[in-house]
């Protein structure tokens, strides 16, 4: 893992990070209709797919990796992992998986692993070694949406997107998933995150 920090004196992002991270704390969210019909049809499983999926496009660029060191300043990793979020009881726990890799079926295999490893382990931190980069993946798996939005107190200190995923459901032949991302302004304009998604999108579609 490593982290680079940023030299704001060179930084085009600068002003537009001051103005939205000191001035105007600003962080946004949309809801976008994913079309997972060809992973549905591969019969692989959805949340580790998803995940990895996820996982490919938000290492592709910057502004996804971004975080904030200890004195407060930003910068990025060069890489950034999921987490899972198990279930035990009804009560979320989460962990992360292992080191994100472009390798499928790495990447899968690696997931059960950590799922036969922590899954049933008691507390809401069922791994204890988490590391610091890593970015925020859930799953609502009993409802569709429309509209999602995540309420943080101190959510204006935190730089890596959010992911949020419902109930995927059939519609004109096609299978959709309702996919709620949220974001930092300070690090993340909307063509940033069209950008994630359309990629997101060719990445499913194979």
């Amino acid at each position: 893992m490593t982290f680079t920090k940023i030299d704001r004196n060179a930084w085009p992002r600068e002003e537009y990070f001051n103005h939205y991270f000191s001035q105007v704390p600003c962080t946004y969210s949309g809801v976008f209709k994913l079309d997972i019909t060809r992973l549905r049809q591969s019969g692989q499983k959805l949340y580790p797919a998803m995940l990895y999926c996820l996982s490919t496009v938000v290492n592709r660029h910057q502004e996804f990796r971004m975080a904030l060191d200890e004195s407060g300043e930003p910068g990025y990793y060069d890489v950034v992992h999921p987490p899972v979020t198990p279930f035990s009881i009804r009560i979320p726990r989460h962990f992360p998986i292992c080191a994100y890799t472009p390798d499928f079926d790495a990447f899968c295999a690696a997931y059960e692993r950590d799922m036969a490893t922590y899954g049933n382990n008691p507390g809401m931190m069922a791994r204890p070694d988490t590391p610091a980069n890593t970015f925020s993946v859930s799953m609502i798996p009993w409802a569709s949406f429309e509209g999602f939005n995540l309420n943080l107190q101190n959510g204006y200190d935190y730089l890596p997107p959010i992911f949020t995923m419902g109930r995927f459901y059939e519609e004109n032949g096609r299978v959709l998933l309702p996919l709620a991302v949220q974001v930092h302004h300070a690090v993340c304009d909307g063509f940033h995150l069209c950008r994630l998604v359309n990629e997101l999108q060719d990445i499913l579609n194979g």
